[in-house]
């Protein structure tokens, strides 16, 4: 949607309440009739508001990780999902879905910006190197436990559910 100006989203809007068809506009606007769909709904449910026209929103690993688990774990649709969420675009929920499942169902933040130029001096700590090592080696054992610990029980509810959904 990021085509269409916030002007013409409006427009689009008022035009489909007066009565235009989708095609109409669709062509008039030189967009998928599924986007126009899409924005007609988004405002119905949220109002102009959603049209934003200042900076995007950021969301949260946490809101993330929820919103996925909408579509994965409670089988809801992407396209109801991100309407209620209020997302401009249900594609970027299918991305989230997509890196979701590629990153081995675990939400990792994308970096923005450019990487400092300047190196940042290391501060000498209190830590010989390897008390430093044994650390890290037993937080990366907790952390592979916790990762494993998620993974099953992820499978264990989504089993209950497939079991749920072949009894009725």
């Amino acid at each position: 949607m990021s085509k269409l100006t916030y002007e013409d989203k409006i427009k689009i809007y008022e035009e489909k309440q007066a009565g235009k068809t989708w095609s109409s506009l669709s062509a008039k606007y030189k967009v998928n009739p599924s986007v126009i769909q899409y924005l007609v709904r988004l405002i119905d449910k949220h109002g102009f508001d959603i049209l934003r026209t200042t900076k995007n929103k950021y969301y949260t690993s946490y809101q993330k990780e929820t919103i996925i688990n909408r579509v994965l774990l409670n089988n809801e649709s992407i396209v109801s999902v991100a309407i209620d969420e209020g997302l401009l675009s249900w594609g970027m929920l299918l991305n989230w879905i997509k890196k979701y499942k590629e990153m081995g169902y675990n939400i990792v933040e994308r970096k923005r910006g450019r990487s400092p130029t300047m190196k940042i001096p290391k501060k000498k700590g209190n830590e010989t190197d390897k008390e430093k090592i044994k650390r890290l080696e037993e937080e990366n054992l907790y952390l592979k436990a916790e990762l494993e610990y998620s993974k099953k029980l992820r499978a264990v509810v989504q089993a209950r559910k497939n079991q749920q959904q072949k009894k009725k």
